[in-house]
């Protein structure tokens, strides 16, 4: 099976599911988005597939998510985005994306759903 995971490997949740994956056989795709992060258009698309608004993705306890003020209902999408592409730690973590769809998976044994 196909799978991909944008990855921190600091994380517990994401070191979880990429467990739970390589137990099961599969060997994902690991995209390091903190060290490469995506651009608004691989967002965009990232976030349709998961089908959730991107708010519900955002890390609310980083210190850049109260700088920026992110909170603020009256910030747009197109800056929401800009703000994960400036700052992908804004992104939450694992993410992990199958031809069975794609979920946030927090906790890990979410993954399970995409298998």
């Amino acid at each position: 099976m196909e799978a991909t995971i944008y990855h921190n490997p600091r994380c517990g949740n994401s070191r979880g599911a990429l467990a739970l994956l390589r137990e099961r056989g599969i060997e994902p795709v690991i995209v390091d988005y903190l060290g490469h992060p995506l651009d608004v258009p691989a967002l965009k698309a990232l976030v349709a597939r998961v089908g959730v608004p991107l708010r519900e993705l955002l890390r609310v306890k980083e210190q850049i998510y109260g700088e920026l003020d992110l909170g603020n209902p009256a910030r747009t999408q197109d800056e929401l985005y800009a703000a994960v592409a400036a700052h992908p730690v804004l992104l939450n973590r694992p993410i992990v994306v199958t031809p069975k769809g794609a979920l946030l998976c927090r906790p890990p044994e979410r993954v399970l759903e995409l298998l």
